[in-house]
């Protein structure tokens, strides 16, 4: 089964926050569109639009465990490593994607095929399209 197979049946929405934004914005992005995680975009360096990271509800903890009740003021780029971004391709296997998972210790992975952000994969996603393909019922994936 390849990435592709699983992107088809999901919407195909992907929410983004910039590097200036705030913890408190993007907190607020993520529970308007019930998820626990955004993309990150660089608009600022010379490479333009470009996805960077991954902002997740781990960084909100983490930005309250550091900063207290100042976190939602602390920028999205304070918190967000762009050392190196994880992401995979549609064209990739599910086994690659869960193995890249599990190595970097992560629930969701940018999909950028040709140099273009096309969407974001969870472990949920994962794990109801293996749960549909073994069973031949679809199982809700978020």
């Amino acid at each position: 089964m390849l990435v592709g197979d699983i992107l088809r049946k999901k919407t195909p929405r992907v929410v983004t926050v910039r590097m200036n934004e705030t913890v408190g914005i993007a907190a607020k992005l993520m529970r308007a569109n019930n998820i626990s995680a955004l993309v990150v975009k660089d608009v600022v360096r010379s490479e333009g639009n470009t996805a960077v990271g991954m902002f997740t509800e781990r960084d909100v903890v983490r930005a309250v465990a550091e900063h207290g009740a100042n976190a939602v003021n602390v920028k999205v780029s304070q918190l967000v490593s762009v050392q190196q971004l994880v992401s995979c391709a549609s064209s990739d296997t599910v086994e690659h994607v869960r193995h890249l998972m599990n190595r970097h210790h992560i629930r969701h992975l940018p999909v950028i095929d040709d140099y273009s952000l096309v969407s974001v994969i969870s472990m949920r996603d994962i794990a109801a399209a293996v749960d549909e393909a073994l069973n031949g019922t679809p199982q809700a994936a978020a």
